[in-house]
Order: C-alpha cells, then sequence, then structure tokens
C-alpha cells in the first residue's frame, strides 16, 4: 500500500543509490539531490522549482555521471546536450507530461564561444516558476499565429566553469571536483544499474502520489537568513523534507544555509560589486573621503584583483583610471537617489576630486556581504585618514603616501 511508504527511509535509500555511483564534494550536495529527485515528482503539486547545477573547472569531475544517476531517478527524463528554444518550449507542453530537462555540457550553450544563447536563457529564468509562459510564432510558412508556451519544469544541469548568474541564482549549485586518489565509488553500468533506479524512481512516484495536497499547502519554515531568491530555490526542497520527516527536515536546513553560503563565496561578484567591496573594505576602512589618487593606488597594489587590467575586446592591459572608476560607480544611487560622482575634497588646502563614504553608504549596504569583523590584520589594508594638512594612506609601506599640498598637481591630473 502506498500510504505505508516510509518517506525518511525511501530518501535514505536515494541517497544511497547517489553514494555507490557519485562522489559529491560535500555530504550536503548528497541531501540536496536526494530532495531534488523527490520534487521533480511533485511538479504538479508545486508553485516552483530548484534548477539544480553540476559545475567544475576541469573534465573528468563526475558532473555527467550526476546526471545519469538523476535521470533514473526521475519523471519522463530527457537529456539533452543542445536543443533550441523552440524544442524546449515543445518539450514541456508535450501531451506525455512535464519532464524532467537534463541538460549536460551547458557549457556549450552559455560559454564564451556560444553567443550568448538569450532565448534558451529565458526559458531557463523563467521556467522556475510555475504559470511561466513565452510567446512564440506556431503555424506552416506564412501561416503563422502567435502563442504562448509554458516552461515550467524540473532543470538539472552540468558544465564547465560558471552560468550566467540569471540562471545560478535560481539553482542549487554542486561545486564537482576529480576523485582524490582515496575516493572511490562503484563503476555504473548502465544496463545493470538504471533498471534499479528505475525501482527507486517508481517507488518516489507512488510516494509523492500521496503528498500532492500536503505539498501544495506547505509553507515550510526557512532558515534564519534564507529570503528572497534563496527561499524561492530551497521552498520545494525543504517541503520534501518536511513530508518525508526523521532526519530529513533538518538535514534539510543544513544543507540549505552551507550550500547557499558556499554559493556565495564561490560564484564570482560582478565587477560592480567587487569595486564597492574592495572600497569598503581595502580602501575606505572606516575613513569618511578618499581621493580619486588615492583610491586608485590602493586598488591597484591589491594582489589577486582586476583592477590593473581593465582591457577589454582583446585590448592590451590596461589599469583601471578615474575615468572608468567614475562609470563603474555611476550605476549605483547615494541615499538621495542620484547617481554616485566624484566630489571635489578638501585636502590641506587643495581640492582633489574623490569620493565620499556617506555617498557610497547606501551602495555598500544593498550591494556588498556583510561587512567583516575588525581586526588587527585590517591594519594592513590600507586604512586612510586625513590629518590636518595632509592626507595620509595608513598601511604597509608598499601602500603607504602622503598627500600635502605639492601633491595637488598630481591629484588634479587623476582626480
Amino acid at each position: 500500500m502506498t500510504d505505508t511508504i516510509d518517506g525518511a527511509a525511501l530518501l535514505d535509500e536515494v541517497e544511497a543509490f547517489h553514494r555507490r555511483f557519485n562522489v559529491f564534494p560535500t555530504e550536503h550536495a548528497y541531501v540536496a539531490v536526494a530532495l531534488w529527485d523527490a520534487h521533480a515528482h511533485l511538479m504538479e503539486a508545486l508553485d516552483g522549482t530548484a534548477r539544480i547545477a553540476f559545475l567544475s573547472p576541469e573534465p573528468g569531475s563526475g558532473k555527467s555521471r550526476a546526471l545519469e544517476i538523476i535521470e533514473t531517478l526521475t519523471p519522463r527524463a530527457a537529456t539533452t546536450v543542445n536543443a533550441s528554444a523552440n524544442a524546449l518550449f515543445r518539450l514541456v507542453s508535450a501531451d506525455e507530461g512535464t519532464p524532467t530537462l537534463l541538460f549536460d555540457e551547458i557549457d556549450t550553450v552559455f560559454g564564451p564561444k556560444a553567443g550568448g544563447n538569450e532565448e534558451v536563457r529565458g526559458f531557463l529564468n523563467s521556467g522556475y516558476r510555475r504559470g511561466a509562459k513565452s510567446l512564440r510564432c506556431v503555424g506552416d510558412g506564412s501561416d503563422q499565429k502567435a502563442g504562448f508556451f509554458p516552461s515550467f519544469c524540473a532543470v538539472a544541469m552540468a558544465g564547465l566553469g560558471t552560468l550566467p548568474d540569471t540562471i545560478l541564482t535560481r539553482s542549487v549549485i554542486v561545486r564537482m571536483r576529480k576523485k582524490a586518489p582515496n575516493e572511490k565509488c562503484e563503476p555504473y553500468r548502465r544496463r545493470i544499474h538504471e533498471k534499479q533506479g528505475h525501482v527507486l524512481r517508481d517507488r518516489l512516484a507512488d510516494w509523492c502520489a500521496t503528498l500532492h495536497d500536503q505539498i501544495a499547502e506547505a509553507w515550510p519554515e526557512m532558515p534564519e537568513g534564507v529570503v528572497d531568491r534563496p527561499a524561492d530555490v530551497w521552498e520545494p526542497l525543504l517541503a520534501v523534507a518536511d513530508a518525508a520527516g526523521g532526519h530529513w527536515p533538518e538535514r534539510g536546513r543544513v544543507a540549505c544555509v552551507a550550500l547557499i553560503k558556499a554559493a556565495s563565496v564561490g560564484d564570482k561578484a560582478s565587477l560592480g560589486v567587487r569595486l564597492l567591496t574592495d572600497l569598503r573594505d581595502r580602501v575606505f576602512c572606516g575613513a569618511d573621503r578618499m581621493p580619486t589618487a588615492a583610491i586608485l593606488e590602493v586598488l591597484l597594489s591589491l594582489e589577486e584583483s582586476p583592477w590593473d587590467d581593465m582591457s577589454e575586446d582583446g585590448q592590451s592591459a590596461k589599469p583601471l583610471n578615474s575615468r572608468r572608476l567614475a562609470t563603474l560607480l555611476s550605476q549605483y544611487m547615494k541615499p538621495d537617489d542620484t547617481p554616485i560622482k566624484p566630489k571635489g575634497i578638501r585636502v590641506g588646502s587643495s581640492t582633489p576630486k574623490g569620493y565620499y563614504a556617506e555617498d557610497l553608504q547606501d551602495a555598500w549596504n544593498r550591494y556588498c556581504p556583510p561587512d567583516p569583523q575588525k581586526s588587527a590584520t585590517a591594519a594592513t589594508a590600507a586604512t586612510q585618514q586625513v590629518n590636518g594638512g595632509e592626507y595620509v594612506a595608513e598601511g604597509p609601506s608598499e601602500t603607504r603616501h602622503m598627500f600635502a599640498e605639492s601633491d595637488t598637481r598630481a591629484l588634479r591630473s587623476v582626480g
């Protein structure tokens, strides 16, 4: 009888099946993937779905194998390496029912040589919410009519490198890596193991069939601090965890927090956010104002930063200058809702162009990661202060510089 299925024990079996063939980077990844497999059986009850992305810097890290195992455990699994947006829309609207889309080698779709594929990106972006549709022309030859096509379905992806930010923010991200010598897993043989996976798939389907109403009405409690888009992503997975009971509600929430934190550390921030964060943590460090010349000096001295090479379109290396700095910061607003722009700053008897911390504060609050705790090592991050007729940049000798009246000409030339 389906009403006697122990959901927690069944998810344990799903997790164990993955462990036989997949070496994931953390224990939390096994939890997330097992919950994701189950949620794919509940698409008719869910208002949203989590994408899951297996990404790695190098081939041979187990990404495609992860999709193979998911394929055996999810309903109407459809694996593709490349597909047009029109084909994807038609797949989702087919009479057979909502598919589970498994997109391998996704880097060939969104990689640097792929040209963007905006229509596929639009499909993946919109389809994480029920009711999402796109307008397409259908018909033969000149007999074309407009029609709406749904895009809501569960999607798992695997690829090298990264993905567009709009897709990453809708995804549970598992950063795969090559197995270490001491990490072993069972070889996967489709002719043998696919049938075993299908047995689990069918049991998942039976269990999930009993949960439709419960999941449709569920409002799982989110861990503290998980809000907005991350909460949207994890809501269906935690609803499954709560329905399973046992240790899964706790494990699900621990995995939620850990993987969200790992994603925020691993993802490459936009250039603007990187600039704002460096200004707050490496340049201003509590100072209320900074001349442009001093800002550039500190930014260009930072190791492992992009500021000494701002070249575009294959041009030779070109360091950040005052014009590019102003352009990047003008994207963000001051508290009075006007763009951040350089101003004259009093430094002794001179007034070079520069920036005030109060103008940047609102952008820092909105876009930057939490301010790191102050410590003794913060002195090495070039703390600045205005001191009488001089502008002093405190910190290590390589970034220490004195701005006095004699430097006015140099300040104006870069400010």
